[in-house]
């Protein structure tokens, strides 16, 4: 039988605690072998084999193989690097990178290695579904993704700009990379943006366009602020798939629908209630021990970040369209 992966975790916080640390355990092919945070109790928690009061401990720990990146923000790039250096595989939490220039930083510094972007939602069955049944619904022309939540943001990191804070890097990463998969011809030709900022700096809310150059277009829609929703529509010339009810954040608990739609009717496919979480764990796991499963490319990520910058760059514009290269 093969052995599991030994996974290490940087960072102890709620998507820990809530999400990879049970999906680690409830996995098949992984195991927790080694936790590490600033406050020792909140490591031991996680029910390691090996607790540390620093991360680079876990890094230092010979017998972890593996690295889950827990941490805000601003921290993914030097703790990705490290643990590449330190010869682990490493899953980061999204956005992967602040900038396309750092996912380019990890890739290099991969070197072949293992890096993925843990964006849990594209390893739930329903999105795998959408994904196949594209062709369905003949060629993609429009593209409506949103994600906007009414945060509690008071001494919230998402309100500092210094550790990655603001709508765009939040939830911004899930919008923008459906939009990419959809729309399936790479990073459009540019994008429009106009966001509301706070007092602190941040976006609190971003509306923006993404257009390519034969004429498809996508729409996003994000925000830590104001009315709760989330959507994901995508229309093509002979009809349309809609992700109804969380098409970013179904859990374990959500029994969900793929509405496909040829313009004479509608299917409403039942998908099950799944740990999309423990997926992602499972299939990297065995992508590790060279087994079958599928890892969110690099590249893919390093789109979904030339976004985000191009919509910095034309909301700090006024709205201005920002190329991309």
């Amino acid at each position: 039988m093969t052995e599991p992966v030994r996974w290490g975790f940087l960072g102890a916080g709620m998507i820990a605690t809530t999400a990879l640390g049970p999906a680690v355990a409830a996995a098949d092919g992984a195991v927790l072998h080694a936790a590490g945070a600033r406050d020792l109790a909140r490591a031991q928690a996680l029910g390691p084999v090996r607790a540390y009061d620093d991360y680079a401990a876990v890094l230092a720990d010979p017998d972890v193989e593996a690295v889950y990146v827990a941490l805000s923000n601003e921290a993914h790039l030097p703790w990705t690097l490290a643990a590449l250096e330190a010869g682990k595989a490493v899953l980061c939490e999204k956005p992967l990178g602040l900038t396309a220039d750092e996912v380019d930083a990890m890739a290099a510094a991969a070197d072949g290695g293992l890096v993925v972007e843990a964006s849990w939602y594209r390893w739930h069955p329903r999105v795998r579904l959408a994904q196949q049944r594209l062709a369905e619904i003949g060629t993609v022309r429009h593209v409506a993704a949103g994600f906007r939540f009414d945060g509690r943001l008071d001494g919230n990191y998402r309100l500092d700009p210094a550790r990655g804070g603001g709508a765009l890097y939040d939830v911004g990463c899930y919008a923008v990379s459906a939009c990419l998969w959809a729309i399936g011809q790479g990073a459009p030709v540019d994008v429009v943006a106009l966001s509301q900022v706070g007092p602190t700096g941040v976006d609190l809310d971003t509306r923006a366009v993404l257009s390519w150059a034969d004429g498809r277009e996508a729409e996003v829609h994000v925000g830590i602020t104001g009315a709760e929703g989330q959507w994901l529509v995508i229309t093509g010339d002979r009809g349309e798939i809609e992700l109804r009810d969380a098409p970013y954040t179904s859990w374990k608990h959500d029994d969900t629908e793929l509405w496909v739609s040829d313009g004479t009717g509608t299917e409403r496919v039942p998908v099950p209630a799944t740990d999309a979480y423990r997926v992602m764990v499972e299939e990297v796991s065995s992508v590790l021990r060279g087994g079958p499963g599928w890892v969110l490319p690099l590249e893919e990520s390093r789109q979904t970040a030339a976004v985000l910058d191009a919509a910095f760059a034309s909301a700090a514009a006024g709205g201005a369209p920002v190329l991309l290269g």
